[in-house]
């Protein structure tokens, strides 16, 4: 394992943490959840990030997508400094240039899985690019499942519709979060082998925190999180490893 340093120089990467500092609570009960991390992703790789509870991982990638404020540093994406946006920008930016995958799905019960699939789209008053939208179902295999709703789906398709609603609006990056918590080795393994392929087929960008080795066997490269900091970077195991 090389020492902590990025895997890309921050200009060209697809996503990137700069002296990242994050702080909750003040004063004696202060925690610092991140401790000035530095760390750059390349675009069109599958990177994990991993650590055990309480390293940071979780922090890190919810404030390199925007889903939370950093105390001080920059998280950016491309060259656009989140950090620096106003609410409402920043609102627009992750609709329409970051993709989320989530251990919950986070589907809409109401809605039937195309629906679902489009609702980024739909919020943004835009409308899909039918091309896009069939080769996603395509290559996720959803075609004989756009009519059901969550409840009318496995945890695996469910999982993913959450993919095809990740991917639909074209993102920069797309950040998941734990996403096989909630399934089976077997469907894990499909899910993880879904989101390596969208690397390959589809030139995406994705970040995955997991505390599963397993899983991380699946992306190329691996940063290492404690206490707050990059503990190192370096590659999975051999996936001939993997009990899947």
């Amino acid at each position: 394992m090389c020492a902590p340093s990025s895997l890309v120089s921050v200009n060209n990467s697809a996503t990137a943490a700069v002296d990242l500092v994050k702080v909750y609570g003040s004063g004696d009960t202060a925690v610092r959840a991140l401790d000035r991390v530095s760390v750059a992703f390349p675009p069109a790789t599958f990177s994990a990030i991993m650590g055990p509870s309480g390293s940071g991982k979780s922090t890190l990638m919810h404030c390199l997508a925007g889903l939370d404020t950093a105390t001080s540093g920059h998280a950016m994406l491309g060259g656009t400094d989140l950090t620096s946006l106003s609410d409402r920008v920043l609102t627009r930016v992750r609709r329409e240039r970051i993709g989320f995958v989530f251990q919950a799905f986070n589907l809409l019960p109401t809605l039937t899985a195309e629906k679902n699939i489009t609702l980024p789209l739909d919020l943004a008053g835009k409308r899909p690019d039918r091309k896009w939208m069939n080769q996603l179902v395509e290559v996720l295999g959803l075609g004989a499942r756009l009519d059901h709703r969550p409840s009318e789906m496995s945890g695996g398709q469910q999982q993913r519709v959450a993919l095809a609603r990740a991917l639909v609006t074209r993102p920069d990056v797309v950040f998941a979060d734990e996403p096989t918590g909630n399934l089976d080795s077997r469907t894990s393994a499909e899910v993880l082998g879904l989101l390596r392929d969208c690397v390959r087929q589809f030139g995406q960008t994705v970040v995955m925190v997991t505390h599963d080795q397993n899983a991380a066997r699946y992306a190329g490269h691996v940063v290492h999180m404690a206490d707050g900091r990059v503990a190192g970077i370096g590659s999975p195991a051999p996936r001939q490893q993997v009990n899947a």
